[in-house]
């Protein structure tokens, strides 16, 4: 979880709109907030999860990715929350700066994040229960690792092109 949210961190800062930039101390904050729930989520649903069959505790991680991803990304772009992001027309013109398209573009960043996550941190360990039980995985076990990764690979490579394409990503005028 920690290598997790610190890539994620890096990711959320260099794709924050605009020209909005953080303090170090913010970034900080961000970080330590971001890795501190991700990993108190998963030591806690583990714990939780210690007496229930193995295939639930498998799903720990995808929890405690979505709930990382709920803090880690509003607060790596909190200057964008406080002080809007450039709203623009359809020419490129710079019209001002909107909290409420920041407020919609991060909520949309942290649906879309979840959903990239949620095919490879679901379907994999379906899978490998179902292989575990079988000979197979006891006949190869050195198998094991090599055949998640693949597993995760294969589901992003199709999740996370379908969750980019979730929302628009430029938008010239918002609902109201």
């Amino acid at each position: 979880q920690w290598v997790n949210q610190s890539f994620n961190a890096i990711v959320n800062y260099t794709n924050r709109s605009g020209d909005a930039p953080i303090t170090p101390s913010q970034l900080g904050t961000a970080y330590v907030s971001a890795t501190t729930g991700a990993v108190v989520t998963a030591l806690g649903l583990k714990s939780l999860t210690k007496h229930l069959p193995a295939i639930i505790g498998r799903y720990v991680p995808f929890a405690a990715v979505a709930a990382a991803n709920c803090i880690n990304i509003p607060l790596m772009r909190q200057r964008e929350l406080k002080l809007g992001i450039p709203v623009t027309d359809e020419n490129g013109n710079r019209l001002g700066e909107s909290t409420a398209a920041a407020q919609k573009a991060i909520f949309q960043v942290v649906v879309s994040r979840i959903g990239m996550a949620a095919p490879a941190m679901a379907i994999p360990p379906v899978i490998m229960n179902v292989l575990e039980k079988r000979a197979f995985l006891k006949r190869y076990p050195y198998l094991n690792a090599p055949l998640q990764v693949s597993l995760v690979g294969l589901c992003l490579v199709f999740a996370t092109p379908l969750c980019c394409a979730l929302f628009p990503q430029k938008r010239y005028s918002l609902p109201v």
